[in-house]
């Protein structure tokens, strides 16, 4: 018969018991322990919403300098000074700020009987997630009416079309082309992200549209070196009621209801303003160096049509019309090699005579006495111990010292362009029957067949040469030139110059060829095929509708074709004095990736897409963030009488272009 022993059974299970009972306490513990974020749901994503403004959403007749206005939640006001706009404009601009849920402008004063509208962009924000509100305006007027017309469009640069953000964007009821210069804008407005903008509280009558980089926050176009725009045709606001079809969807995203409404639409809503820069600077001397004992640099803050006179003062007092001029296309980068008899002259004093811009803004000759410095390194005295390790000069260090160097661009070539190579001072003479071009046959160089043209590159780089030739494919050539076929100016001669080089192959190489069309045959155009930074790799005009880029790398490449109104194969941009507007650009709506030795044909209609939608996302620089905008439902005239979103449906969309850029003096 078996017996138990109860007590140590129960013994063993109440020791089991509190281990359990230790566990559970040890997992609470550390859950308790744990800090972490409970789980609250999904983020919130939606912006903060309008509840109640005092004085209300457009109220009239007011006197008070002090507006609230109250959102559902805490907000911020997110650089007010740049992004929130008060129009009419004025000199002392209105205070904003936020405290909890409310957002104060307060004002100095107000002007009798008119319309203010307060503009706040994206500047309302709430304060946990940063949501941002898109487009809120607050209207109110201190009159017993309330102008509510409006006109709204786009900002695009225009050589590049990139949607400009943050414009100043306003009108003037002064037609005169001197109002843009001499008054502020009448009623004013900012470009979003997107370049988009709309302007409220407009009288009926008749305006100019203008867009503006306001650097100096005048309002007015007073300083040339400010982004500008003009829209070339008048405009006069209107408003017409229209139906539109609201559609609700259930939560499987089917729909469920669809009602129609009346709303507002605002016209013009389809306005195009090109920025442009004048590039019209004051002129006067920016910097001014010795780079060496040989050369001088002088740089002025704008391209110029005549060269400064020079003269020496010290040591003899005479003109430097025998120094050799190194330049830029527009003149505005000067380097003077100094003569011989100069080089040892470690301080100079030259009178630099030249056109300088005066305080009326008028060119006037005016002379600057500049004085250069080179101050030479002295010697290091070697230590004894030093002398016994110090390395003997050898004979090609002795020989270049005292010859001219040549230095070559590359030793791959390609067919399509010249070798070009370059001198390390300008020369004073040149020997072209001292140079040959020869070619590798059967491991043997042979001259060329034909003849090749050596010149100099340009008429305003007089060390850069190049030699023309018709390049075969997969070829090495080599040139030479015999000892003494150049000298510099300081006496220096070239050594015997040997420079191997190798074309590519033809199945290197790839074309591209755009049939356009939709151009307009009176004006003269070209496309510029560019990289996937948006810079230009090469230019072609257009002939009969047809461009070819031949020779090219393979790659991805991106274009736009510039109509060029005065046709001298460049972009040029705008005038205001000369009412003016830019060479306008449109872009092609796609990649183009080109493989080795294809041949690709592309149709590009230019103006089949719309002029907004035309620059592709992979090229833009200015990428807006998803459009998040929420419309407060208990504000009927936010949500009822909005302004229509900028997406024309008519293309091409571009206003301006039926109003051409005048030809003239530019």
């Amino acid at each position: 018969m078996m017996k138990f022993n109860l007590n140590k059974h129960t013994n063993r299970q109440n020791a089991f018991i509190q281990v359990l009972l230790f566990a559970a306490v040890t997992i609470v513990a550390a859950a308790c322990a744990n800090i972490g974020n409970p789980s609250g749901g999904a983020r919130d994503e939606d912006p903060p919403l309008f509840v109640s403004a005092n004085p209300p959403q457009g109220a009239l007749n007011v006197d008070r300098t002090r507006i609230n206005i109250t959102f559902n939640e805490l907000v911020n006001v997110k650089d007010a000074f740049t992004k929130v706009v008060v129009s009419p404009p004025s000199r002392q601009v209105p205070k904003v700020s936020s405290v909890g849920k409310r957002v104060t402008v307060s004002f100095d004063s107000l002007t009798p009987n008119t319309t203010y509208t307060i503009d706040f962009a994206d500047a309302i924000e709430d304060n946990n997630e940063a949501n941002k509100l898109q487009g809120f305006a607050y209207t109110f007027s201190t009159g017993p009416t309330l102008d509510s017309l409006r006109i709204s469009g786009m900002v695009l640069d225009s050589r590049n079309l990139e949607p400009r953000q943050g414009i100043l964007v306003g009108v003037h009821d002064n037609l005169n082309d001197s109002a843009f210069v001499k008054t502020p804008l009448l009623r004013v407005a900012k470009t979003d992200d997107k370049g988009q903008f709309t302007i409220r509280g407009l009288k009926e009558g008749t305006y100019r549209v203008f867009a503006l980089e306001d650097k100096d926050n005048d309002y007015k176009y007073a300083n040339p070196e400010e982004d500008m725009a003009f829209y070339e045709v008048t405009v006069s606001p209107t408003s017409e009621s229209v139906e539109v079809t609201d559609t609700v969807y259930n939560d499987l995203g089917e729909v469920d209801t669809t009602t129609n409404r009346l709303r507002t639409r605002f016209l013009p809503n389809d306005i195009l303003l090109r920025t442009f820069n004048s590039q019209i600077r004051p002129q006067y001397l920016s910097k001014y160096e010795r780079i060496d004992t040989t050369r001088v640099f002088m740089k002025l803050n704008t391209r110029t049509k005549d060269l400064p006179l020079l003269k020496i003062l010290n040591p003899e007092g005479e003109s430097l019309k025998d120094a050799v001029i190194e330049r830029n296309l527009t003149n505005d980068s000067l380097v003077y090699w100094l003569p011989e008899r100069l080089v040892h002259t470690d301080s100079l004093r030259i009178a630099a005579t030249y056109l300088r811009t005066d305080s009326t803004g008028n060119l006037s000759e005016t002379t600057d006495s500049l004085r250069f410095y080179f101050n030479r390194p002295k010697p290091k005295k070697a230590k004894k111990k030093d002398k016994d390790k110090e390395k003997k000069i050898s004979v090609e260090d002795s020989i270049k010292a005292i010859t001219l160097d040549v230095a070559f661009k590359s030793s791959q070539q390609e067919v399509n362009l010249p070798v070009e190579f370059e001198f390390a001072t300008p020369l004073a003479r040149l020997d072209t029957s001292a140079f040959r071009l020869e070619t590798l046959v059967d491991s043997t160089w042979k001259p060329v067949k034909g003849n090749f043209i050596l010149s100099q590159r340009d008429s305003v780089s007089p060390r850069n040469f190049k030699v023309e030739y018709p390049w075969a494919y997969d070829t090495k050539y080599r040139l030479v030139a015999d000892t003494l076929a150049a000298v510099g100016i300081y006496g220096k001669p070239t050594r015997p110059i040997s420079q191997e080089f190798t074309t590519k192959k033809e199945e290197d190489y790839c074309s591209l060829t755009f049939n356009l069309s939709g151009l307009d045959p009176d004006i003269p155009t070209f496309v510029e095929l560019l990289s996937g930074s948006d810079a230009v790799v090469r230019s072609e005009p257009v002939s009969n509708n047809t461009v070819t880029f031949r020779y090219l790398a393979p790659g991805k490449y991106y274009a736009r074709i510039i109509e060029d109104f005065n046709g001298n194969g460049e972009y040029d941009t705008g005038n205001y004095d000369l009412q003016l507007q830019p060479d306008l650009a449109y872009y092609y709506p796609k990649v183009i990736n080109i493989k080795k030795n294809w041949d690709k044909d592309e149709q590009w209609d230019v103006f089949a897409v719309a002029i907004d939608k035309m620059k592709p996302d992979a090229v833009k620089k200015n990428k807006p963030e998803q459009d998040k905008r929420k419309r407060n439902e208990n504000n009927d005239e936010y949500n009822e009488e909005e302004e229509e979103p900028f997406d024309p449906t008519a293309n091409p969309f571009d206003p301006n272009r039926n109003t051409r850029r005048k030809t003239g003096a530019y």
